[in-house]
């Protein structure tokens, strides 16, 4: 069994912290796992797809259309104060640092771009948000540059002066903020999503309930687990929550309102 924790391990110091983490939970719950980088240019996707996941990270999206659905482990609830206390997280939709765009309305008539058409932060979060602000009217802009892969993929674009205006995972972007500040401060924000329930923690490996248990009492332990401080504060982590898997119906039906409006290329 494999595990993984791609989706935020985005910096060098954020993937060591990653696994010191999930070294420690499979320890502490005596479950034997093998860590699997599955790094860029490969796809999540692929990924997710597999049956012999131990430790992965899912964003919500795809969980919620999995079937059969993996078994939620934990989920993480970020430290930053914007998040409250919760574990959600949203996309900032940001430009570029220097340009003259001071609102989302600024960037109509301009070029934007996201990262994968099966992300929730990269994709249907922006497109929701304009649907729910601006109704299902032609979309305001004149390219629009998809494949950008993940966030870093944004910036980049935005930094190049590629794209006008795309979204950022939020956590993501306060990893880099942290951990890599000089390439976030490419950026700035202008706007933000409303915010939906943080990617879990899965399994879809066969494994009996009680392992299940220890995986997740694990989690719920590292708050207070002083040899992860430093990992805590690398990775901006609370705690961790195990939440129901009822609450990432969200992503799906938000999806699926996208889905009927007049989609982007």
């Amino acid at each position: 069994m494999l595990a993984n924790a791609r989706m935020y391990s985005v910096t060098p110091e954020c993937k060591a912290a990653w696994r010191s983490i999930y070294d420690w939970v499979m320890s502490s719950a005596g479950v034997e796992v093998r860590h699997e980088d599955h790094d860029p240019p490969k796809l999540l996707s692929d990924l997710w797809r597999r049956d012999d996941l131990a430790c992965v990270m899912m964003c919500g999206l795809p969980f919620s259309l999995r079937d059969p659905q993996p078994v939620i482990l934990a989920a993480p609830v970020p430290s930053a104060a914007r998040y409250g206390g919760k574990s959600v997280y949203w996309s900032d939709i940001a430009v570029a640092k220097n340009s003259r765009f001071a609102s989302l309305e600024d960037t109509f008539g301009h070029r934007a771009g996201y990262t994968l058409k099966d992300s929730q932060s990269g994709y249907f979060a922006f497109r929701h948000h304009m649907l729910q602000k601006f109704g299902a009217r032609a979309e305001p802009y004149t390219d629009i540059t998809g494949n950008l892969l993940n966030p870093r993929g944004v910036i980049k674009a935005l930094a190049e002066g590629r794209i006008d205006v795309g979204p950022l995972d939020s956590y993501v972007h306060d990893l880099l903020k942290g951990s890599d500040p000089e390439f976030a401060a490419q950026v700035r924000v202008i706007e933000t999503t409303d915010p939906t329930p943080m990617p879990p923690i899965v399994a879809t490996a066969e494994m009996p309930q009680a392992t299940v248990e220890r995986i997740r009492s694990a989690f719920l332990a590292i708050e207070n687990e002083p040899k992860l401080a430093r990992a805590r504060e690398t990775l901006l982590l609370e705690r961790f929550v195990v939440p129901e898997p009822s609450v990432y119906r969200v992503q799906r039906e938000r999806a699926a309102q996208v889905e009927r409006s007049p989609a982007w290329p």
